[in-house]
């Protein structure tokens, strides 16, 4: 943490921009380059260096905000008696580490409206859809379908003792002229 802090007094700001492009440019883990200069302090979601609230994880592997001047003055203060801090630098320093508190990010949001009305919407356009072929694109329904002609296909079946071991022809007695 100090080290960090130390870093900005020490370096003048042409210097720490040339630092942080070299470093940039060295570095070969693209999620580490994606988080910029905020401290990893921690593991995190599968040991990758990403910011993230949620309940499951409530320790991110990486601050939320990188360090700036002010945050070390507040830091340096920090490291003595909680007593003497006031609550805007106790919030600036939660600020610091988490983008939300538990509640925060715990707070029912009305998203699953949005969600529930583009289903049903789905739904309803694949029902509209699926009605408009049955009455458009699809062909009438061929006569054989027709329950006579049906009829007429299973005796003619029956009569010529198709499949007479597993099929309609084997479940007919041929004798009493009956379903067995």
């Amino acid at each position: 943490m100090r080290a960090l802090c130390w870093q900005f007094e020490r370096k003048l700001p042409h210097q720490m921009a040339r630092m942080a492009m070299v470093r940039r440019a060295t570095h070969h883990d693209g999620t580490r380059l994606m988080s910029g200069d905020r401290e990893i302090v921690g593991y995190g979601v599968n040991g990758s260096p990403i910011y993230v609230d949620c309940v499951e994880f409530p320790f991110p592997a990486i601050r939320y905000r990188e360090v700036t001047p002010d945050l070390c003055a507040v830091r340096e203060k920090e490291l003595g008696d909680w007593k003497a801090l006031s609550l805007q630098e106790k919030k600036l320093l939660y600020r610091h580490s988490f983008c939300q508190t538990y509640a925060e990010f715990q707070h029912f949001t009305p998203d699953w409206k949005l969600v529930m009305g583009v289903g049903f919407w789905s739904v309803a356009i694949g029902l509209l859809i699926s009605v408009w072929y049955n009455f458009k694109l699809y062909d009438p329904v061929p006569e054989t379908y027709a329950e006579e002609r049906r009829q007429a296909q299973l005796r003619r079946i029956i009569q010529l003792e198709m499949n007479p071991i597993t099929g309609l022809s084997s479940k007919w007695c041929y004798h009493t002229n009956k379903w067995k």
